[in-house]
Protein backbone atom coordinates (compact mmCIF):
# COMPACT_ATOMS: atom_id res chain seq x y z
CA UNK A 1 0.00 0.00 0.00
CA UNK A 2 1.47 3.35 -0.50
CA UNK A 3 2.68 5.75 1.92
CA UNK A 4 0.19 8.49 2.55
CA UNK A 5 1.62 12.30 4.46
CA UNK A 6 -0.80 15.19 5.21
CA UNK A 7 0.58 18.64 6.50
CA UNK A 8 -1.73 20.83 8.85
CA UNK A 9 -1.10 24.67 9.70
CA UNK A 10 -0.48 25.23 13.17
CA UNK A 11 -3.64 27.64 12.96
CA UNK A 12 -5.37 27.21 16.06
CA UNK A 13 -8.35 24.96 16.24
CA UNK A 14 -9.45 23.52 13.09
CA UNK A 15 -13.36 24.79 12.64
CA UNK A 16 -16.48 22.68 11.12
CA UNK A 17 -15.29 22.70 7.48
CA UNK A 18 -11.50 21.78 8.05
CA UNK A 19 -13.08 18.62 10.07
CA UNK A 20 -15.44 17.69 7.08
CA UNK A 21 -13.23 18.66 4.20
CA UNK A 22 -9.36 17.54 5.43
CA UNK A 23 -9.91 15.79 8.74
CA UNK A 24 -12.30 12.99 8.67
CA UNK A 25 -11.29 12.29 5.08
CA UNK A 26 -7.59 12.02 5.68
CA UNK A 27 -8.35 10.12 8.52
CA UNK A 28 -10.72 7.88 6.97
CA UNK A 29 -7.67 7.31 4.19
CA UNK A 30 -4.97 6.10 6.62
CA UNK A 31 -7.54 3.91 8.57
CA UNK A 32 -8.48 2.15 4.86
CA UNK A 33 -4.67 0.55 5.05
CA UNK A 34 -2.50 -1.12 7.39
CA UNK A 35 0.27 0.71 6.07
CA UNK A 36 0.83 3.52 8.67
CA UNK A 37 0.43 7.20 7.41
CA UNK A 38 2.25 10.19 8.11
CA UNK A 39 0.49 13.15 9.97
CA UNK A 40 2.82 16.08 10.71
CA UNK A 41 2.00 19.69 12.02
CA UNK A 42 3.52 22.34 9.73
CA UNK A 43 4.75 25.01 12.67
CA UNK A 44 8.02 25.52 10.82
CA UNK A 45 5.62 27.03 7.78
CA UNK A 46 3.60 29.48 10.45
CA UNK A 47 6.59 31.34 11.26
CA UNK A 48 5.77 33.27 7.88
CA UNK A 49 2.98 35.29 9.62
CA UNK A 50 2.94 34.05 13.25
CA UNK A 51 5.61 35.29 15.41
CA UNK A 52 4.25 35.22 19.04
CA UNK A 53 5.35 32.50 21.11
CA UNK A 54 2.69 32.17 23.07
CA UNK A 55 -0.08 32.38 19.99
CA UNK A 56 2.27 29.75 18.72
CA UNK A 57 2.19 26.86 20.69
CA UNK A 58 -1.64 27.35 21.65
CA UNK A 59 -2.29 26.64 17.68
CA UNK A 60 0.10 23.58 18.08
CA UNK A 61 -1.73 22.31 21.27
CA UNK A 62 -5.34 23.20 19.47
CA UNK A 63 -4.42 21.29 16.15
CA UNK A 64 -3.02 18.53 17.79
CA UNK A 65 -5.78 18.08 20.32
CA UNK A 66 -8.17 18.35 17.36
CA UNK A 67 -6.65 15.54 15.57
CA UNK A 68 -6.30 13.17 18.32
CA UNK A 69 -9.99 13.68 19.24
CA UNK A 70 -10.72 13.04 15.56
CA UNK A 71 -9.56 9.80 15.84
CA UNK A 72 -5.82 9.58 14.68
CA UNK A 73 -4.49 6.72 16.18
CA UNK A 74 -0.84 7.39 17.11
CA UNK A 75 0.07 4.10 17.79
CA UNK A 76 -0.37 3.34 14.04
CA UNK A 77 0.43 6.37 12.45
CA UNK A 78 3.21 8.71 12.55
CA UNK A 79 2.41 12.29 14.65
CA UNK A 80 4.50 14.76 14.65
CA UNK A 81 5.61 18.71 14.95
CA UNK A 82 7.74 19.55 11.86
CA UNK A 83 9.73 22.09 13.78
CA UNK A 84 10.97 19.02 15.75
CA UNK A 85 12.98 17.35 13.37
CA UNK A 86 15.15 19.22 12.28
CA UNK A 87 16.72 17.15 9.59
CA UNK A 88 13.71 18.72 7.48
CA UNK A 89 15.92 22.17 7.66
CA UNK A 90 18.85 20.83 6.65
CA UNK A 91 17.16 18.87 3.35
CA UNK A 92 15.54 22.06 2.32
CA UNK A 93 18.76 24.14 2.00
CA UNK A 94 19.86 20.60 -0.49
CA UNK A 95 16.27 21.23 -2.40
CA UNK A 96 16.77 25.21 -2.47
CA UNK A 97 20.08 24.21 -4.60
CA UNK A 98 17.86 22.53 -7.33
CA UNK A 99 14.99 24.83 -7.40
CA UNK A 100 14.65 27.36 -10.14
CA UNK A 101 14.08 31.42 -8.90
CA UNK A 102 11.43 31.05 -12.01
CA UNK A 103 9.51 28.14 -10.38
CA UNK A 104 9.10 29.91 -6.97
CA UNK A 105 8.61 33.53 -8.21
CA UNK A 106 5.54 31.64 -10.02
CA UNK A 107 4.16 30.14 -7.32
CA UNK A 108 0.73 31.18 -6.13
CA UNK A 109 2.06 31.18 -2.63
CA UNK A 110 4.45 34.40 -3.55
CA UNK A 111 2.30 35.49 -6.28
CA UNK A 112 -0.52 36.27 -4.48
CA UNK A 113 1.17 38.64 -2.22
CA UNK A 114 4.00 39.77 -4.17
CA UNK A 115 2.16 42.92 -4.79
CA UNK A 116 3.27 44.24 -1.97
CA UNK A 117 6.82 42.62 -1.73
CA UNK A 118 8.00 44.49 1.69
CA UNK A 119 5.98 42.15 3.03
CA UNK A 120 7.24 39.15 1.50
CA UNK A 121 9.92 37.88 3.87
CA UNK A 122 12.25 34.35 2.01
CA UNK A 123 10.46 32.17 4.09
CA UNK A 124 7.88 32.87 2.09
CA UNK A 125 9.01 32.73 -0.51
CA UNK A 126 11.16 29.36 -0.34
CA UNK A 127 7.68 27.82 1.31
CA UNK A 128 7.23 25.00 -1.95
CA UNK A 129 10.57 24.13 -1.16
CA UNK A 130 10.11 23.51 2.52
CA UNK A 131 6.93 22.29 1.59
CA UNK A 132 9.00 19.86 -0.93
CA UNK A 133 11.38 18.98 2.10
CA UNK A 134 7.95 17.87 4.47
CA UNK A 135 7.16 15.09 1.59
CA UNK A 136 10.49 13.34 0.24
CA UNK A 137 12.20 13.27 3.78
CA UNK A 138 9.76 10.60 4.66
CA UNK A 139 9.65 8.64 0.56
CA UNK A 140 5.90 9.90 0.93
CA UNK A 141 4.41 8.23 -1.87
CA UNK A 142 0.58 9.79 -2.20
CA UNK A 143 -0.24 13.28 -0.94
CA UNK A 144 -3.72 14.19 -0.64
CA UNK A 145 -4.09 18.19 -1.63
CA UNK A 146 -6.61 20.43 -2.45
CA UNK A 147 -7.16 22.14 -5.98
CA UNK A 148 -5.25 25.18 -4.30
CA UNK A 149 -1.98 23.15 -3.24
CA UNK A 150 -1.80 21.01 -6.62
CA UNK A 151 0.64 23.30 -8.36
CA UNK A 152 3.21 23.20 -4.73
CA UNK A 153 3.05 19.31 -5.37
CA UNK A 154 4.17 19.37 -8.85
CA UNK A 155 6.66 22.11 -7.69
CA UNK A 156 7.77 19.23 -5.14
CA UNK A 157 7.67 16.77 -8.43
CA UNK A 158 9.62 18.75 -10.41
CA UNK A 159 12.93 19.12 -7.74
CA UNK A 160 12.82 15.61 -6.97
CA UNK A 161 12.69 15.27 -10.34
CA UNK A 162 16.09 17.45 -10.67
CA UNK A 163 17.81 15.38 -8.03
CA UNK A 164 17.29 12.41 -8.93
CA UNK A 165 18.68 12.84 -12.78
CA UNK A 166 22.03 14.36 -10.83
CA UNK A 167 22.35 11.67 -8.49
CA UNK A 168 20.16 8.50 -9.40
CA UNK A 169 17.16 7.89 -7.85
CA UNK A 170 17.49 8.53 -4.41
CA UNK A 171 13.92 10.14 -3.85
CA UNK A 172 10.76 9.01 -3.92
CA UNK A 173 8.32 10.98 -6.32
CA UNK A 174 5.26 11.36 -5.36
CA UNK A 175 1.80 11.07 -6.53
CA UNK A 176 -0.70 13.88 -5.98
CA UNK A 177 -4.34 12.60 -4.70
CA UNK A 178 -6.89 14.89 -5.70
CA UNK A 179 -10.56 14.79 -4.24
CA UNK A 180 -12.89 16.04 -7.05
CA UNK A 181 -15.71 16.08 -4.78
CA UNK A 182 -13.95 18.03 -1.89
CA UNK A 183 -16.47 19.12 0.49
CA UNK A 184 -16.93 23.39 0.55
CA UNK A 185 -18.45 24.08 3.97
CA UNK A 186 -20.16 27.64 3.39
CA UNK A 187 -19.68 29.53 6.21
CA UNK A 188 -22.06 31.74 8.80
CA UNK A 189 -22.09 34.66 6.02
CA UNK A 190 -22.65 32.00 2.95
CA UNK A 191 -19.18 32.39 1.60
CA UNK A 192 -16.79 29.63 2.07
CA UNK A 193 -15.80 28.65 6.02
CA UNK A 194 -12.60 30.08 6.85
CA UNK A 195 -11.00 31.92 9.69
CA UNK A 196 -9.88 34.79 7.52
CA UNK A 197 -13.36 35.47 6.66
CA UNK A 198 -14.21 35.28 10.90
CA UNK A 199 -17.25 32.81 9.24
CA UNK A 200 -16.46 29.74 11.17
CA UNK A 201 -18.01 27.41 13.65
CA UNK A 202 -15.44 25.93 16.27
CA UNK A 203 -17.46 22.24 17.17
CA UNK A 204 -15.44 22.56 20.28
CA UNK A 205 -17.11 25.96 21.67
CA UNK A 206 -18.93 26.24 25.01
CA UNK A 207 -22.61 24.84 24.39
CA UNK A 208 -23.45 28.84 24.73
CA UNK A 209 -20.95 29.98 21.71
CA UNK A 210 -21.45 27.20 19.62
CA UNK A 211 -25.21 27.93 20.04
CA UNK A 212 -24.80 31.49 19.03
CA UNK A 213 -22.28 31.13 16.09
CA UNK A 214 -24.89 28.85 14.51
CA UNK A 215 -27.77 31.35 14.74
CA UNK A 216 -25.69 34.36 13.73
CA UNK A 217 -25.84 32.20 9.99
CA UNK A 218 -26.98 34.27 7.27
CA UNK A 219 -30.44 33.19 6.15
CA UNK A 220 -32.97 35.04 3.36
CA UNK A 221 -36.16 36.87 4.48
CA UNK A 222 -38.60 34.06 3.09
CA UNK A 223 -42.12 33.98 5.17
CA UNK A 224 -42.41 31.12 7.97
CA UNK A 225 -45.29 29.93 6.15
CA UNK A 226 -43.57 30.35 2.51
CA UNK A 227 -41.80 27.17 1.10
CA UNK A 228 -38.47 27.57 1.07
CA UNK A 229 -35.24 26.39 -1.58
CA UNK A 230 -33.13 24.38 0.62
CA UNK A 231 -30.06 24.06 -2.46
CA UNK A 232 -29.73 28.14 -1.42
CA UNK A 233 -29.82 28.06 2.57
CA UNK A 234 -26.75 28.16 4.14
CA UNK A 235 -28.18 26.22 7.05
CA UNK A 236 -29.50 23.26 5.14
CA UNK A 237 -26.06 23.47 3.23
CA UNK A 238 -24.11 22.62 6.35
CA UNK A 239 -26.96 20.37 8.07
CA UNK A 240 -26.64 18.16 5.17
CA UNK A 241 -23.16 17.18 5.88
CA UNK A 242 -23.41 16.22 9.76
CA UNK A 243 -26.87 15.24 10.17
CA UNK A 244 -28.24 11.07 9.36
CA UNK A 245 -29.35 10.87 5.45
CA UNK A 246 -32.98 10.46 6.30
CA UNK A 247 -33.11 13.63 9.01
CA UNK A 248 -31.54 16.15 6.08
CA UNK A 249 -34.38 14.48 3.49
CA UNK A 250 -37.03 15.27 6.63
CA UNK A 251 -35.69 18.45 6.84
CA UNK A 252 -35.42 19.26 2.52
CA UNK A 253 -39.26 18.04 2.98
CA UNK A 254 -40.13 20.18 5.53
CA UNK A 255 -38.34 23.13 3.77
CA UNK A 256 -40.48 22.78 0.04
CA UNK A 257 -43.38 22.32 2.24
CA UNK A 258 -43.66 25.52 3.66
CA UNK A 259 -44.22 26.26 7.85
CA UNK A 260 -40.98 26.02 8.64
CA UNK A 261 -39.06 29.01 9.98
CA UNK A 262 -35.43 29.37 9.61
CA UNK A 263 -34.76 29.47 13.59
CA UNK A 264 -36.00 26.08 13.69
CA UNK A 265 -33.66 24.95 10.85
CA UNK A 266 -30.78 26.58 13.26
CA UNK A 267 -31.67 24.94 16.28
CA UNK A 268 -31.84 21.78 14.34
CA UNK A 269 -28.52 22.04 13.10
CA UNK A 270 -27.12 23.39 16.63
CA UNK A 271 -28.37 19.89 17.76
CA UNK A 272 -26.95 17.63 15.11
CA UNK A 273 -23.30 19.67 15.44
CA UNK A 274 -23.80 18.75 19.47
CA UNK A 275 -25.20 14.89 18.32
CA UNK A 276 -22.62 14.32 15.90
CA UNK A 277 -19.51 15.74 17.42
CA UNK A 278 -20.35 14.52 21.36
CA UNK A 279 -17.39 12.23 21.25
CA UNK A 280 -15.02 14.57 19.96
CA UNK A 281 -15.78 17.87 22.30
CA UNK A 282 -15.30 15.43 25.12
CA UNK A 283 -12.12 13.84 24.21
CA UNK A 284 -11.23 17.33 23.01
CA UNK A 285 -11.26 18.96 26.32
CA UNK A 286 -9.82 16.11 28.13
CA UNK A 287 -6.98 16.46 26.15
CA UNK A 288 -6.28 20.24 26.33
CA UNK A 289 -7.19 19.61 30.58
CA UNK A 290 -3.65 17.43 29.87
CA UNK A 291 -0.91 19.33 27.78
CA UNK A 292 1.79 16.96 29.05
CA UNK A 293 -0.05 13.53 27.39
CA UNK A 294 -0.23 15.92 24.44
CA UNK A 295 3.50 16.12 23.89
CA UNK A 296 4.20 12.62 25.11
CA UNK A 297 2.24 12.16 22.12
CA UNK A 298 4.37 14.17 20.15
CA UNK A 299 7.65 13.53 21.37
CA UNK A 300 7.06 9.38 20.29
CA UNK A 301 6.02 10.35 17.19
CA UNK A 302 8.99 12.57 16.40
CA UNK A 303 10.91 9.80 17.77
CA UNK A 304 9.80 7.54 15.06
CA UNK A 305 9.62 10.57 12.52
CA UNK A 306 13.42 11.35 13.06
CA UNK A 307 14.28 7.27 12.44
CA UNK A 308 12.68 7.61 9.04
CA UNK A 309 13.97 11.42 7.87
CA UNK A 310 17.72 10.30 9.05
CA UNK A 311 17.83 6.84 6.67
CA UNK A 312 16.09 8.96 4.08
CA UNK A 313 18.82 12.23 4.70
CA UNK A 314 21.75 9.91 4.84
CA UNK A 315 21.41 8.44 1.84
CA UNK A 316 20.64 11.70 0.12
CA UNK A 317 24.64 13.15 2.05
CA UNK A 318 26.10 10.38 1.14
CA UNK A 319 24.82 10.94 -2.57
CA UNK A 320 25.63 14.56 -2.67
CA UNK A 321 28.99 13.83 -1.27
CA UNK A 322 28.72 14.66 2.13
CA UNK A 323 29.95 11.09 3.19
Amino acid sequence: MPRILTGIQSSGSPHLGNILGAIRPALALSNAQQEPSFFFIADLHSLTTVRNPQELKKNTLEVAATWLACGLNPQKDYFYRQSHVPEVCEFTWYLNCFTPYPMLANAHSFKDKSANLANVNAGLFIYPVLMAADILLYEAEVVPVGKDQKQHLEITRDIAGAFNRQYGDILVIPEPLINEQVMVIPGTDGRKMSKSYNNYINIFDSEKDLRKKVMSIVTDSTPVEAPKNPDTCNVFQVYKHIAPPDEVESLRQAYLAGGLGYGKAKELLYEAVLQNFQKERILYQELMQDPAQIEKTLKQGEEKAREVALKVLNRVRKAMGYY
